[in-house]
């Protein structure tokens, strides 16, 4: 089919991954069928040729070096959770300020847990896990209820992630915006940055709370509770094992602090370093998805050099160590392999393109086109749990489309990923909502319940800022 010449089959594999997704509430089998219909259809509705271009579309993506760096540093920083943790970094962090009593007290507690996600910005699941880690004891010890934790450390993951590109996140995106032929990726993402309303409102919110320690409704209930000394409300309880969410140290050493800070601030660094590198001293015409992968891979090898200098692990327990932490990463390496697939098949289709025909047909403005873009995409992460599958659905759709409308690609842009954001924070079903309920070790539930109305008035927020974005348009 001529991507020039696109029909309402261009939709099809999208609304097949969304509507199975809702339905089944499985990512890796609703992604793979809107690939296998995308190239179904290009084949003519064959579905064995269909099914053989499906396999050579997952190949492709592989085959592509920016695709396949970005799959290889997820397994990486597997490696790089497991084995910071192993080495009791994180457990020497944290009793380090318990020792010198930093950040003491109820506001203490709670800007301790927000600074820390703010600055640890790599990935998602480790600034959730590292917060909570560090800053549970605090909020147990002041009376503060881990819900409050759970939010502060949700609101301080995806939300910052997606603001910054020297990540996994901007990697990921980067990939995205280069299977639409977008000439400047990382120039578009840093455009749409100021553009993302929802993840600036959330940030914001939650430091505002951190600070005041303002709460209403169910957060409120949760407070008082935890300051009558209760961590669960009756019948209710967190759905791990405490005891689980701190490994056994496997080296020989005492926790150190230091074993968790260098590596992460090497891996931090490392991110604008390898942007200066690969962008000639222009890190906007950096390589992200390289700048990543050396970012973590440098963060790998800190740890690696800090346990065999210590004799704190040996070779053969920093390996395997590392392999059971990559080998923990490869559900969500198969999601990104196709999530990559399907955008580069739905925009092989052109549905931007057909979206965009039939926008300009029914006369709709961006003042209501932006808040629609925001809004679709919320409903999607929200019922699939994935705010990068979301991307990979929005993405290919917004972005030509605001192009063969003739529009700004950078609110487009921002519409979906802050969308996916939303959906992402208020979604039960949700990776990081799950993970952020295990770091603080509360129930899950009761995490959903209290932070669903902080997310409610950021998601106003966006709202309001993409209809008057549209309107100046």
């Amino acid at each position: 089919m001529p991507e020039t010449d696109p029909t309402w089959t261009s939709l099809l594999p999208p609304i097949l991954a969304i509507g199975l997704a809702i339905w089944t509430r499985q990512v890796y089998l609703s992604l793979a069928a809107g690939v296998l219909l995308g190239f179904t259809i290009l084949a003519g509705w064959n579905p064995l040729t269909g099914l053989g271009g499906t396999i050579d579309g997952l190949v492709a993506v592989l085959g592509d070096p920016g695709n396949a760096r970005v799959i290889l540093f997820t397994l990486v920083i597997g490696a790089l959770i497991a084995t910071v943790e192993a080495a009791g970094g994180v457990k020497g962090f944290v009793e380090a300020l318990d020792r010198r009593g930093v950040l003491a007290g109820p506001r203490g507690a709670r800007l301790l847990a927000f600074l820390t996600g703010v600055v640890i910005f790599i990935e998602s699941n480790i600034t959730v896990l590292v917060a909570g880690s560090v800053a549970r004891p605090l909020f147990d010890r002041q009376r503060r209820s881990r819900e409050m934790l759970a939010y502060l450390i949700d609101s301080t993951s995806a939300a910052v992630c997606i603001l910054l590109p020297l990540n996994a996140w901007g990697a990921y995106i980067l990939g995205l915006l280069g299977e639409q032929g977008v000439e400047e990726p990382l120039r578009l993402f840093v455009e749409a940055i100021p553009l993302n309303f929802y993840a600036l409102a959330a940030v914001t919110l939650a430091g505002i709370v951190a600070v005041t320690g303002w709460r209403f409704g169910p957060m409120k209930r949760a407070e008082e509770r935890a300051e009558r000394g209760e961590l669960f409300d009756p019948g209710s309880a967190p759905a791990v094992d405490e005891g689980a969410l701190v490994p056994e140290l496997i080296g020989a050493i005492p926790p150190r602090a230091f074993n968790m800070i260098l590596p992460l601030a090497a891996m931090v660094l490392m991110m604008p370093l390898g942007l200066w590198i690969t962008g000639d001293g222009n890190l906007l015409d950096g390589s992200g998805s390289t700048s990543v992968l050396w970012a973590v891979l440098m963060g790998l090898a800190v740890a690696w050099v800090l346990m065999l200098v210590q004799r704190g692990m040996s070779v053969t327990e920093l390996t395997e160590t590392g392999l059971k932490g990559a080998g923990g990463m490869l559900g969500m390496a198969f999601v990104l392999l196709l999530a990559l697939a399907l955008g580069a098949v739905t925009r092989e289709l052109g549905a931007g393109v057909y979206v965009a025909e039939g926008v300009a047909d029914a006369g709709v403005g961006p003042v209501l086109l932006l808040p629609l873009v925001f809004l679709t995409g919320a409903f999607i992460a929200f019922a699939t749990g994935t705010s990068w599958g979301t991307f990979a659905i929005m993405i290919p759709i917004a972005i030509p489309a605001a192009a063969a409308l003739g529009l700004p690609l950078a609110p487009f842009l921002a519409a979906s990923l802050a969308g996916g954001i939303f959906g992402d924070h208020a979604s039960p079903i949700s990776d990081t909502t799950i993970v952020s309920s295990l770091a603080a070790a509360t129930d899950h539930i009761a995490h959903v319940r209290t932070q669903i109305p902080y997310a409610l008035i950021a998601g106003t927020v966006a709202i309001i800022g993409f209809a008057i974005t549209g309107a100046v348009i």
